[in-house]
């Protein structure tokens, strides 16, 4: 019953990690395209 509840628990943290990484990737991917659009408006001037 412990092993059960302990490979859950490891289960539940990896899928955690794997969320928080996808979200930082999307947020650097945001940030990538503001960066692009304000050099874009920049060269525009």
């Amino acid at each position: 019953m412990k092993l059960i509840a302990a490979l859950a628990l490891v289960g539940v943290v990896l899928t955690g990690c794997n969320t928080v990484k996808g979200f930082g990737q999307d947020v650097s991917k945001a940030g990538d395209k503001v960066t692009d659009t304000a050099d874009h408006t920049q060269h525009k001037m």
